[in-house]
């Protein structure tokens, strides 16, 4: 695929969100391999700023950039739109320290983008690829990426009673962003504004640029442009935060609870795997766990274990305690395959796969004793099983394995039990086996 910029220059007028400042917003053409670059017209020396990852600020309630003393605020919404028309090279210019608010949505831009008419240039666009999984963390949220051949993500947006749960999957290109993504508007919960006020932040805000949220009521100036509308402008925002890479992404991104901070963890995560020489990523990682590892990422998980989506149950060891006893970490996503029959309306976590998870996390202690490759844990049996109460999507399954017994480097019984905001809801002691793979044939 070829890169692309803009035929002609094209501008539009309006406020800043948090500095509420009038701003005139100019995409200007530019050549190929110049990539995306925000120019301060209001500042001496008329200063730019590349959207970079090493250049990222403040990241409360937007993506902010900066070099030197000039800041731009706020340009998810820019980058996500030139990001979903598939728009490689422009001069983004800015008569203020922030590209104007509109609606709330990236909408505007896009209409911008197509009356510039974007045109291909006789150079490859140039993509960013994943070799391996990535994950991050950051309190109840988790994303991971996973490679993939196109950029698809997959996310669950929740809120901390859970009213207001939207889970949707959408591979992006230009046409899917155009109408299914550009026009989801910002929003924000209703008893949040007073802090942000008292920060600094939304001086320019109003109902004509956001929707408030308030209890179970939706506080808008027009109706929802989507019944999952909170859901899509999340994918807007992880767009947009992506393009700080410095170049369109190919990979399945899986978020839950997505953010501007943990967005920018994981563009980090991804721009420094990218970055390492080629025969460090060559090196094989070890395919057992070592003696000095208190912890395992999913990397290392996948190292580990055999299994691959959808029947991974175990995404993080958080601790291992001593030789015979482990925490790890499960995040039940919405967007998981048992979900859309177990049960439409209602969904649970099935109990059989939580003593999956359990077995998997007993099966990584007893594969730590040795090499795991070419071996997998085999689940046998199970014994004084106990289910205490239901395992919902946004819960975040902690799972408790300790051995009890062993027999060489073959069998072994373990005590486990999973958890969610540290309340018991399953408990079990299984047996399992460690067998060669070839065996399974």
């Amino acid at each position: 695929m070829k890169q692309r910029t803009l035929a002609r220059a094209v501008s539009v007028k309006g406020n800043g969100l948090h500095t509420g400042n009038a701003v005139t917003l100019t995409f200007q053409p530019a050549p190929p391999d110049h990539g995306i670059v925000f120019k301060r017209l209001d500042l001496h020396g008329h200063p730019e700023v590349r959207p970079r990852i090493d250049l990222v600020g403040d990241l409360v309630r937007n993506t902010t950039i900066q070099t030197g003393h000039a800041k731009v605020h706020l340009v998810e919404h820019v980058l996500s739109a030139l990001h979903g028309c598939g728009v490689d090279n422009v001069v983004v210019e800015l008569d203020a320290s922030e590209p104007p608010i509109m609606d709330g949505s990236a909408r505007p831009f896009v209409t911008l983008i197509l009356e510039g008419e974007p045109v291909e240039q006789d150079r490859d666009r140039v993509y960013a690829e994943l070799d391996a999984p990535i994950s991050v963390t950051r309190g109840s949220s988790s994303i991971v990426a996973l490679p993939c051949d196109t950029l698809k993500i997959t996310c669950t947006s929740v809120d901390d009673r859970g009213i207001h749960t939207q889970h949707l999957s959408l591979t992006i290109d230009p046409e899917t962003y155009q109408s299914q993504i550009a026009a989801a508007r910002t929003f924000t919960i209703y008893e949040e504004i007073e802090e942000l006020l008292k920060l600094g932040k939304i001086k320019g805000g109003s109902l004509d640029c956001a929707i408030v949220i308030r209890g179970d009521k939706i506080i808008s100036k027009e109706p929802l442009r989507f019944a999952d509308e909170f859901v899509r402008h999340k994918i807007l925002d992880v767009i947009g935060d992506i393009m700080l890479l410095g170049r369109p992404l190919k990979a399945h991104i899986i978020a839950i609870r997505p953010g501007h901070a943990i967005n920018a963890e994981l563009t980090k995560a991804i721009f420094e795997r990218l970055q390492r020489p080629k025969k460090k990523e060559k090196a094989a990682r070890p395919s057992m766990v070592l003696a000095t590892e208190t912890s395992l990422d999913i990397r290392r998980v996948l190292d580990t274990l055999p299994h691959r989506y959808p029947f991974l149950m175990v995404e993080r060891v958080l601790e291992f305690k001593g030789e015979d006893e482990l925490v790890a970490l499960k995040n039940i996503a919405f967007n998981e395959p048992w979900f859309l029959g177990h049960f439409p309306g209602n969904p649970l976590f099935p109990g059989v796969l939580q003593l999956e998870a359990m077995a998997q996390a007993a099966g990584l202690l007893m594969l730590r004793r040795g090499s795991s490759e070419g071996k997998t844990a085999i689940f046998m049996s199970a014994d004084k099983v106990k289910f205490r109460r239901p395992v919902r999507p946004g819960d975040q399954l902690v799972i408790t394995a300790r051995l009890t017994k062993t027999r060489g480097l073959k069998l072994a019984t373990a005590s486990c039990e999973c958890t969610v905001d540290g309340e018991a809801v399953s408990s079990a002691e299984l047996m399992f086996a460690i067998i060669d793979e070839g065996d399974m044939e």
